[in-house]
């Protein structure tokens, strides 16, 4: 070989090189400004100015007549979620992170693939991430039945620059009338009650009444994305009467239009407490403005008790990054246990029995960020009080770590943990 072809051969080498380091840093950048600076506290959560805010500076509105019924673990998720596709007579849509193979894959791939062979419009959106444990043989079978399936942001050298970004958003609409919303894959892990570690614990939620047009429009937010295809009309968005008498609103984050608007909102609830916060996360990687927040709340008075998973949990590596930033928390009077039983899934944000916040958001950088979440919002104080008890009921089954117990870990966890929370960026 000349010495100008071997020269020709590393200038490419070192042009392919540099296009994937330049890829590779455009994927785990993020292109928006962050919240730099601590919200002022300007009002309680049960006044007027903090529903104005969270519909007008937020959005969307806060919607009156909804009916949010709470379904603990997967032997009381699956089966409404299973009986409202059955029941389906118009269309069906499906957006979800986690969709793995086995008994609970099985059974949504059957209830789907009937309702679309009976006519119904079926659309499934499944992240590409969360669903490789997916059987090619299950994605066969929903399209042949005529189910309309993509995969959201399914690798390509074309976009590199998005693959870091994922719907986490769990969503199931049926007829525009009847949603499904919180923290549930479609996986065996949710079985069960949270009886063993083979049960994971989790909550998810059954709403009607006017909140269901949000939800179905934040499905289609990505449906757009993904497909370029529209879904609109009387078959996906009824005409909802009140169903009870809750007020909601479904709300939605993306790096696409906005990621910051959820870490801002869960900043606006924080902010607004007085009394108390239950906060239950699966994944809690609180950057500096979070920790500051939640450690200003409990300085002016307010009870903030913190619910996260034990060695229980599917990342070892996001539980090291948490456990590091809990100093701060801890010195200033934040309770923080640890879930024993099992995996603790469970997402939601009470305050002041008055607003609660459920969903797919995490407390970390990757939801408040990277992923594509969906959030519901309710303001009811009957709500708020039901939401308390299971808090409680969870919290029950929790070791409380104290400062003490977070000081006197051995120094090589110490070390690990700030390894793990020098990637706080990407958890």
């Amino acid at each position: 070989m000349s010495v100008s072809a071997t020269h020709a051969g590393v200038a490419l080498l070192a042009v392919v090189v540099t296009l994937f380091v330049t890829l590779l840093v455009i994927n785990l950048m993020g292109g928006e400004k962050r919240i730099e600076k601590t919200l002022p506290r300007l009002y309680d959560a049960d006044e007027g100015a903090f529903r104005r805010s969270l519909s007008a500076l937020l959005g969307p509105q806060l919607l009156e007549g909804n009916r949010v019924e709470i379904l603990l673990n997967g032997d009381r998720i699956f089966p409404p979620m299973l009986h409202a596709i059955a029941a389906a007579r118009n269309t069906i849509t499906f957006e979800t992170f986690i969709y793995w193979s086995g008994e609970v894959g099985e059974a949504f791939v059957a209830a789907l693939c009937e309702r679309a062979r009976a006519g119904v419009s079926v659309h499934v959106l499944l992240d590409w991430v969360g669903s490789v444990k997916m059987d090619d043989s299950m994605l066969d079978r929903l399209e042949k039945s005529g189910v309309e399936i993509n995969r959201f942001h399914k690798p390509h050298w074309t976009h590199w620059g998005r693959m870091n970004n994922r719907t986490h958003r769990k969503l199931l609409v049926v007829d525009g009338a009847v949603g499904f919303t919180g923290g549930v894959g479609i996986a065996d892990q949710w079985q069960g009650d949270a009886r063993s570690p083979e049960e994971w614990r989790d909550s998810h939620f059954r709403v009607e009444g006017p909140v269901v047009a949000q939800m179905q429009a934040v499905f289609l937010d990505n449906w757009m994305r993904a497909t370029g295809h529209v879904l609109h009309g009387e078959s996906y968005f009824p005409v909802l009467r009140p169903m009870g008498d809750q007020a909601a609103q479904m709300f939605s984050s993306s790096p696409s239009g906005g990621s910051e608007s959820m870490h801002l909102m869960f900043l606006l609830a924080l902010t607004a407490a007085r009394q108390h916060i239950d906060l239950s996360a699966s994944y809690f990687v609180p950057d500096s403005l979070t920790i500051h927040t939640l450690t200003a709340a409990a300085a002016r008075g307010v009870v903030v008790r913190v619910l996260l998973p034990s060695g229980h949990i599917d990342s070892i590596f996001v539980r090291k990054a948490s456990r590091a930033s809990w100093g701060p928390l801890l010195r200033a009077g934040v309770q923080i246990a640890e879930y024993q039983p099992t995996m603790f899934h469970n997402k939601g944000l009470v305050v002041d029995g008055r607003f609660v916040s459920v969903g797919s958001t995490n407390f970390d950088n990757r939801s408040f960020l990277l992923n594509d979440e969906a959030n519901l919002n309710v303001l009811d104080t009957s709500f708020a009080a039901r939401m308390h008890r299971v808090f409680e009921t969870d919290w029950a089954q929790g070791e409380r770590i104290t400062l003490a117990m977070w000081r006197s870990r051995p120094w090589q966890e110490k070390l690990l943990e700030q390894g793990a929370r020098l990637l706080r960026s990407q958890l």
